[in-house]
């Protein structure tokens, strides 16, 4: 497997192909003009905060010199710190930020494929809504799955829903626990412990929150590609139309190990309502 586990806890600190999986195209484009080329972008208007905000930042110019920071070939390449602007050559960057975030807008349907355009946020210990950066954003390069891959992923995701659910019932039932504990009671105590698993597990199912990936999302991670470990982590508010060999050539520059890339990649955004 592809190193999933290594990218995932990383994102957190976080192909040429034609638009069939895209969605309607008659929203608000972004264009991104780098060194490197140009990249167009369509806003969702189903994360309406994440669109206006975006578009506002555009139209102040806010954008417009700073870098893209951090560069990981196979995964993504994010941008949008205020701090890059001018930062000298090994500076440290990604930290920097605006005074206010962006509530999350997560829709199972707006997925991490190739080309997704999504919010950067800080950490789930400090973060625990998830709300995104006002102004960091990070483009999905990603690979092709198999769904061999997809399967371990949604195993992944829903063992972890699954234990953090667990958790949550054994404090709910903590002096029940306890008392068995204390009374040296293990065997109950683990059978106990084994019937509330299974009531969360049995409540999960039938109330349909396991994680699947729909046949619609399979068929673009298999084919497209993308980096679905994302998917209800960090809000996706966009989606590339053009400009994916602009995508490729950045995500395959020589960074540093912090992933800065060596030579700066500054940006310039603009927007335009078709």
């Amino acid at each position: 497997m592809k190193q999933f586990l290594y990218l995932i806890v990383f994102a957190t600190m976080l192909v040429s192909t034609s638009c069939s999986n895209a969605k309607d195209n008659s929203g608000t484009k972004v264009e991104i003009k780098t060194d490197y080329g140009r990249m167009v972008f369509v806003l969702y208007d189903e994360t309406p905060q994440h669109r206006d905000n975006f578009i506002k930042l555009a139209k102040d110019d806010f954008y417009d010199g700073l870098l893209f920071h951090r560069v990981i070939q196979g995964f993504m390449i994010q941008g949008g710190d205020p701090n890059s602007r001018d930062a000298v050559k090994g500076e440290v960057l990604g930290s920097g930020g605006l005074d206010y975030t962006v509530p999350a807008e997560f829709n199972k349907e707006l997925i991490n494929k190739r080309g997704a355009l999504a919010a950067a946020r800080k950490g789930n210990s400090d973060n625990p809504e998830k709300n995104s950066s006002a102004c960091q954003f990070f483009i999905v390069q990603g690979e092709v799955m198999t769904n061999e891959e997809l399967d371990d992923i949604e195993e992944q995701i829903n063992s972890q829903t699954l234990y953090e659910a667990e958790m949550q019932i054994f404090k709910t039932h903590g002096d029940e626990l306890a008392k068995l504990y204390d009374n040296n009671r293990m065997d109950e105590l683990n059978i106990r412990m084994e019937e509330l698993k299974k009531e969360v597990y049995d409540e999960y199912q039938k109330a349909g929150k396991m994680f699947k990936f729909t046949a619609q999302q399979r068929e673009i991670y298999t084919s497209i590609g993308g980096y679905p470990s994302l998917d209800g982590e960090y809000t996706v508010f966009g989606e590339m139309v053009e400009g994916f060999d602009v995508l490729d050539k950045i995500a395959a520059v020589e960074t540093d190990s912090r992933d800065r890339p060596l030579e700066d990649i500054k940006m310039k955004v603009r927007t335009s309502r078709r």
